[in-house]
């Protein structure tokens, strides 16, 4: 069995980015708490790429980061795999236009739904939600750990959805959903400021 590095580890490398601060236990847990606020805040999608390598160890890390994010009646539907052979993410890029970084990147993660995991009937598109939840997961934990990422999308677009399968070979019951390329960053970029006051509602609409 592989040996996953701890949760932990990656909440002490955000922690140890931001400073350590006061050893006391109240300063320890504020500092946490901005710094979890601040890796949220400072994320942004990453497409070029040092030529750093990543260890398994951190990938499964950032993988076991995905598995914990909330999914519906914990269904928990879904799968993931990752590829870090370069020639495989060259040829996985040439699938579809938009996914140039995943060429550049030294390892990727594709995000799958498992239906045969899903809810039945109606609530089988929870399946989305909950792959995008574990998703977002993942490319928190990478930069967590100063890891470049970007969501690159599969799903819905049937074109990009059968090129994954067939390249995989993957069942009837796996969808993929995404493509995350992963790569130490070549630099670094400013996030962008996404929020708009316009788009919050108290109460009513």
């Amino acid at each position: 069995m592989k040996k996953i590095l701890p949760i932990a580890c990656i909440a002490g490398a955000a922690l140890s980015s931001c400073g350590n601060g006061s050893d006391t236990s109240s300063a320890v847990s504020s500092t946490v708490q901005d710094c979890a606020y601040s890796n949220i805040m400072t994320r942004t999608s990453v497409r070029q790429y040092s030529d750093k390598s990543i260890s398994r160890a951190t990938l499964d890390s950032i993988v076991a980061a995905g598995m914990a994010a909330p999914t519906a009646m914990n269904k928990q539907p879904w799968q993931f795999i990752v590829v870090d052979d370069s020639v495989k993410l060259k040829e996985i890029a040439a699938l579809a236009a938009p996914w140039n970084a995943v060429g550049r990147a030294k390892a990727a993660i594709i995000v799958c739904g498992d239906m045969s995991k899903a809810i039945p009937g109606d609530g089988q598109a929870y399946w989305i939600q909950d792959c995008s939840a574990a998703s977002e997961n993942i490319l928190l934990a990478a930069h967590a750990l100063g890891i470049g990422a970007v969501w690159c999308g599969v799903y819905p677009i049937a074109e990009r959805v059968e090129s994954m399968k067939d390249y995989f070979m993957l069942g009837a019951n796996i969808t993929p959903l995404n493509v995350i390329a992963l790569g130490y960053p070549e630099k670094n970029q400013e996030p962008k400021d996404k929020y708009n006051p316009d788009n919050v509602h108290y109460n009513e609409w």
